[in-house]
């Protein structure tokens, strides 16, 4: 879905990614990690055109960033859904309206505006609230709900696109531990479900190396280390992380716990669910 040959990024014609070679196959979970400032975010958002391409080839979904039009970009961003750290919901309307604006390309313009619906545009609604578990919340205000909820909302609104790509920046990096396993949770049921390609830049290394089936470190303007999980060893991070100290390898031990006790009060309210 994804080839990238020998390319640079930037913002003006000084590159901040150089010599990028990436290729990126449908149905990959794929998490990007790095410090601050590695351009990790530059990354992600190339593969929305929002980034210079200042040399190479640099195809997305078939379209070739290079020479694509404006059409050609719509389109492109139209397959693509993208989850912010910050939620980007509006916040006043419930959360079915949210997952609804998700399917606003393919509903007439007279019927959104009123926000009048048909029975398979609501039924498809529902469906992805209960992918991201929260159905039991449609018709709540998005500003009533925590951090954690919001951002299953957007999930929720992404997955309404009907997306080819999901990108996530940062998407948990202003939840709590527990909340930031649930989301994660979500994306890898989203990515499993519906065979969505899901990129996503991860300030926590823990939850990289649970979720992510590949990483990728980025460092010193380049992609210094490309592999699974279980590749990522001790000299990649002292690569990635530029001999940070060693409590970027946090304990598994830590997480481990964590994902316990959010599957446990997950099986819980399933079956509290089931029952009532």
């Amino acid at each position: 879905m994804i080839n990238i040959q020998s390319v640079c990024l930037g913002y003006t014609n000084t590159p901040i990614l150089h010599d990028i070679n990436l290729q990126i196959k449908k149905g990959e979970f794929v998490g990007i990690i790095g410090l601050s400032g590695a351009g990790k975010s530059t990354l992600l958002m190339s593969l929305i055109g929002n980034i210079r391409i200042l040399k190479g080839d640099y195809h997305v979904s078939g379209y070739n960033l290079n020479s694509i039009s404006k059409k050609e970009l719509s389109d492109l961003r139209a397959s693509i859904g993208f989850i912010f750290q910050g939620y980007n919901l509006v916040n006043r309307l419930s959360v079915l309206h949210n997952v609804m604006s998700g399917m606003l390309k393919n509903i007439p313009l007279g019927r959104s505006l009123i926000k009048l619906y048909s029975t398979e545009e609501l039924n498809k609604a529902h469906e992805y609230m209960q992918v991201v578990n929260i159905e039991h919340l449609a018709m709540r205000r998005c500003d009533e709900l925590s951090g954690g909820q919001r951002q299953r909302v957007a999930i929720a609104r992404a997955l309404a696109q009907n997306p080819n790509i999901i990108l996530a920046d940062e998407p948990v990096a202003a939840l709590d531990p527990k909340s930031a396993a649930q989301v994660m949770d979500v994306l890898r049921k989203v990515n499993e479900s519906y065979g969505v390609t899901v990129i996503t830049n991860l300030h926590h290394l823990d939850f990289a190396r649970y979720y992510c089936n590949r990483i990728l470190g980025v460092a010193s303007g380049t992609i210094s280390f490309d592999g699974t999980p279980h590749e990522l060893l001790s000299r990649n991070l002292d690569s990635i992380y530029e001999n940070e100290p060693s409590s970027l390898e946090s304990s598994k031990n830590n997480i481990t716990n964590i994902m316990s006790h959010v599957h446990d009060n997950n099986s819980n309210n399933n079956e509290m669910r089931n029952a009532a």
